[in-house]
């Protein structure tokens, strides 16, 4: 497998970072990194993005703009560890439910844990459950939130037909991913960090480089901007737009179901 990136066509299901794997085994191998780092999700979030991914997060809430309303719901997905959840119950103030759901119950374990901490836990459910086949009823949530998570759902294409699935009409889809970077010297220094630093830190934190070399691989493979936005946009997305953090270091994604 080379690190070039797949198209809007698919293929993330058969990438393990730049291993070419049977697509049944994918899932059991993604499930094992965050089981590996899920106690160490802050850090490792800190180290993938020199601490940058706080920002980006508050940028992604600040454009979901939460209604302060008790009836307002939004379904945060690969969010086990709670940190997108808790900014727009926040930001809702603490009127919003937020259901919580991720694969990994290593990670909503941590995430249960700080939200009792923070006092939040009347407004958040905590539920295991694969993306790609979600336990809701149709039209259930207001917004659909994903963050840095996308890319390790291997059918990615489900993944985005589900979500549109449980949205409400006027419904939100907001999916903010590692992406491609845009600037040529940027582009260079952020592969020198990436294949070089991440993985070498990684072992430092956790003893184990190989979750961070497989996540700095699959944010190579991922589509880049604009296949990603056809992706969305062929699940059944309207008004489909992105907005690149930090040179497309990032990119924040963003239809609705209208």
């Amino acid at each position: 497998m080379t690190a070039s990136r797949i198209s809007a066509e698919g293929g993330m299901e058969t990438s393990y970072g730049f291993r070419q794997v049977d697509e049944q085994e994918k899932q059991g191998l993604v499930n094992d990194v965050f089981h590996k780092v899920a106690k160490r999700y802050d850090i490792m979030n800190d180290v993938m993005s020199a601490g940058l991914h706080r920002v980006w997060k508050d940028a992604m809430v600040a454009s979901l703009n939460p209604r302060k309303d008790a009836t307002y719901k939004v379904l945060d997905v690969a969010g086990g560890t709670g940190d997108i959840a808790f900014r727009i119950v926040e930001a809702s103030n603490r009127l919003a439910h937020a259901t919580v759901l991720d694969i990994n119950g290593s990670m909503l374990g941590v995430g249960a844990e700080r939200a009792e901490k923070k006092g939040l836990s009347d407004n958040l459910t905590f539920v295991e459950a694969n993306a790609e086949s979600l336990p809701f009823e149709d039209k259930t949530f207001d917004a659909y939130t994903i963050a840095f998570g996308i890319r390790n759902v291997p059918h990615i294409d489900v993944a985005l037909s589900e979500a549109f699935r449980v949205l409400k009409r006027g419904g939100r889809l907001l999916v903010l991913e590692f992406s491609e970077v845009e600037l040529p010297l940027l582009d260079k220094v952020y592969d020198a960090w990436s294949f070089n630093a991440i993985p070498r830190f990684g072992k430092m934190i956790t003893g184990d480089a190989e979750p961070y070399q497989y996540l700095v691989e699959s944010i190579r493979k991922f589509p880049n901007q604009p296949d990603f936005a056809r992706m969305i946009e062929r699940a059944g997305f309207s008004n489909v737009r992105y907005t690149n953090y930090t040179g497309g270091i990032a990119a924040l994604h963003s239809g609705w179901k209208i």
